[in-house]
């Protein structure tokens, strides 16, 4: 391949993973107008149409898929040889692209994080929290966090959690004027803060198991978000029965500010896990991250 098509296939596949012509530009470091320009000889060149273009987006053609799908992973291969190389430095170095859940950022990430980062400055670690389960092969991420059961078997997985539980929670304020729930099916009678998560189609059912009767209970009430930090207020508040992970309120139950109740409905989850290609060239950072995040309980 001659450097000229080299280069205008690198340009394509920022163009068609962005699917934006200016995300692209900044990305590459380059003009909007000259990035077009550069996609409008590889399709001259091609005699073929490879981006369908509007006013308000970027799509690839039939031509433009298949090439985005045969070129783009061997490019990916390329990157991450060259990543590796970073071994023979003196120190561990690059940057890795996380994506993941709220509450494993904040109980297993940034613990991890705030330990290793400052012994390894030439290490940079960028996270997002998503709650959709982002195909981190065609979004260019380095690994993604998940539970154990929901990691696609062809990845490979470490564990980085232990099994944690959610658990139902309320103010002594919500319940001087409504009864505790005994049951799962309660709750129905009640005021509850709703989680709206993409994986489960929008808004979340609780999820309850007692001696291996599993259940599944849809919630209503005036409040609903997509994070915990939110959920916590209103909850604190008064404002309904939130559904949080144990861990992230276990010192409000302790101080009485909240009160579990369906204890015996809720089970432990399988912990989180790390997960990452199969064919990933795992760089010295990658690999130290990896061991920082490794679960040895």
């Amino acid at each position: 391949m001659s450097r000229e098509n080299l280069n205008d296939v690198m340009a394509f596949l920022a163009v068609a993973r962005e699917r934006s012509f200016t995300r692209a530009a900044a990305k590459l470091g380059v003009s909007q107008s000259a990035l077009s320009h550069t996609i409008r000889g590889l399709e001259a060149r091609l005699g073929l149409r490879l981006l369908a273009r509007t006013t308000r987006s970027v799509a690839t053609t039939e031509a433009g898929d298949r090439l985005l799908h045969a070129v783009g992973p061997r490019f990916d291969e390329i990157d991450a040889e060259l990543a590796a190389m970073s071994e023979l430095r003196d120190k561990p170095a690059g940057t890795i692209r996380i994506t993941t859940g709220e509450h494993a950022a904040q109980a297993i990430l940034w613990p991890a994080l705030a330990t290793l980062l400052p012994r390894y400055p030439d290490i940079k670690v960028e996270i997002i929290v998503d709650y959709g389960l982002t195909d981190i092969v065609a979004e260019r991420y380095d690994a993604g966090v998940r539970l154990g059961e929901q990691v696609a078997k062809d990845m490979i997985a470490v564990r980085i959690g232990p099994d944690f539980r959610m658990v139902v929670v309320g103010a002594p304020s919500y319940f001087e004027k409504r009864p505790r729930p005994k049951t799962p099916q309660d709750l129905t009678a009640h005021d509850c803060i709703n989680i709206r998560l993409p994986t489960y189609g929008g808004i979340y059912a609780w999820e309850f198991e007692k001696r291996g009767r599993g259940l599944k209970v849809r919630v209503d009430g005036q409040l609903v978000f997509n994070n915990i930090a939110l959920r916590e207020n209103a909850v604190l508040a008064g404002l309904g029965l939130a559904y949080l992970p144990e861990d992230q309120v276990q010192g409000y139950i302790a101080d009485g500010r909240l009160i579990r109740v369906l204890d015996d409905w809720c089970t432990p989850f399988a912990g989180y896990h790390l997960y990452y290609p199969s064919r990933r060239q795992a760089s010295p950072a990658f690999a130290l991250l990896v061991d920082a995040l490794r679960y040895r309980g």
